[in-house]
């Protein structure tokens, strides 16, 4: 049986050598928001122990992870990561794209920071350990493939993408991304942030199992 994102081990090492800061910020942004453990456990769509986890830096948390987190508080995963607000300059340098690695995926963050729809470069190895993972949340997606193929799946249909292919769906579908090239696939990712009440029913109905991203 796969285990569980709860159940899978810390990378060697421990996370504080793979992103030093994230510990901290998960907890500061959690009480900046007003959520308690639990209640910010149920929107990210974790159980409170693992979040207590991820906030004491016992475990690593995955791209998709932050993901969710960043949506439930209402910010950015460069916040998250605690990275320095660059103002509202529109325009990202590429020697200011430094690469991150969460679970597994490669990305850089393509966008400003603080803004309601983020921008990522991203890049998913074959068998990255999170193809099995269906994804479920309030908002839309848009990608774009510059490298390789993508496996997506939107419902009960999936859709082999070819460098070139485009997708734009609401994310309340549930979906699941995976590398179909044996070098993985590069994408340009959007998504939109939403923080209300509709947002948090639909985050907090959502199944356990479900990692959001």
């Amino acid at each position: 049986m796969r285990p569980s994102p709860e159940q899978r081990p810390a990378p060697v090492g421990g996370p504080a050598e793979e992103i030093p800061v994230v510990a901290p910020q998960l907890r500061s942004l959690r009480r900046r928001s007003g959520l308690t453990l639990e209640a910010a456990a149920a929107l990210a769509g974790l159980s409170p122990a693992h979040l207590s986890r991820l906030e004491t830096g016992r475990r690593t948390p995955s791209l998709p992870m932050l993901l969710a987190l960043a949506r439930a508080y209402g910010t950015t995963v460069s916040d998250l990561l605690g990275e320095v607000p660059e103002g509202r300059d529109p325009i990202v340098r590429a020697d200011r794209m430094e690469a991150q690695e969460a679970g597994g995926w490669t990305y850089w963050r393509a966008g400003g920071s603080g803004r309601a729809m983020q921008a990522l470069r991203l890049h998913v190895p074959r068998g990255g350990g999170q193809e099995e993972l269906v994804r479920v949340h309030p908002g839309e997606e848009w990608l774009y493939v510059t490298g390789g193929r993508l496996r997506l799946t939107l419902g009960e249909s999936t859709h082999l993408l070819e460098t070139g292919d485009a997708a734009h769906f609401d994310s309340l579908t549930p979906h699941r991304i995976a590398a179909a090239s044996p070098g993985g696939v590069d994408l340009l990712f959007m998504h939109t942030l939403m923080q209300s009440g509709v947002s948090e029913l639909c985050l907090g109905a959502a199944p356990t199992r479900r990692e959001m991203p």
